[in-house]
């Protein structure tokens, strides 16, 4: 079995088997939805490096679900008005974001209830769960990912979507001070850069479960 360490693949010694099972797994999908992925300019806060991955990202769901293996996905809504957010007290990335990338037109909307910003850009097939009371960078806050993941006995949490290093990263910290196994694929996950990617997934690896790429996971899965 292969992993990423500190950004090197290399083979695991013995002793994470429970990591690559097939019981009491499922994936989760983080914000793969137009917010993020439009291509257009009014996109409210936009991931352009992860729309490569969405037809990836779909084909190892539709290869996980043929394993029985749950998918959820997890997007950010916030309600009409601003409550949750700008009219409120507004996400802290709303303020220091724009001073790397500069102004984001439109990030008012993002992932504000019954706009288009919320529309999955990723499958979501009959039987798939879905999570979307996000409001910050964690899947697990303030949601009931920890709920549902408990009542369908999940252990191990196998993350992909974006971004590496803000929500994938937060989520895989929660995940794992909530004792769950985590894995984060590597090839299904985008960050704002690569040197950002880069840093996410290397902590990842060190401190809050594996990093692998989605090849070797399934191939763990079909032994």
């Amino acid at each position: 079995m292969q992993a990423y360490v500190y950004g090197a693949k290399r083979e695991l010694p013995e002793g994470f088997e429970d990591y690559v099972g097939r019981k009491n797994v499922a994936i989760v999908s983080i914000d793969m939805h137009e917010g993020h992925l439009a291509d257009t300019p009014d996109c409210p806060c936009p991931a352009p490096r992860a729309r490569e991955i969405v037809e990836p990202l779909n084909e190892f769901h539709r290869a996980a679900r043929a394993l029985d293996i749950p998918v959820i996905h997890v997007r950010s809504v916030l309600r009409k008005g601003g409550a949750d957010d700008i009219n409120g007290i507004p996400s802290a990335w709303r303020r220091t974001f724009p001073l790397y990338v500069g102004d984001i037109p439109n990030a008012d909307e993002h992932a504000i209830q019954g706009t288009r910003w919320t529309n999955f850009v990723t499958e979501v097939a009959e039987g798939d769960l879905i999570v979307e009371t996000k409001k910050r960078l964690s899947a697990f806050y303030p949601t009931d990912l920890d709920f549902l993941l408990r009542n369908m006995r999940i252990e191990t949490v196998i993350f992909d979507g974006g971004f590496t290093d803000c929500c994938v990263l937060n989520s895989s910290f929660d995940a794992s001070n909530h004792n769950y196994r985590v894995v984060v694929l590597r090839d299904l996950v985008r960050g704002t850069n690569d040197e950002m990617e880069d840093a996410a997934l290397k902590i990842i690896s060190l401190h809050l479960g594996l990093v692998m790429d989605s090849a070797d996971l399934l191939a763990a899965w079909k032994d």
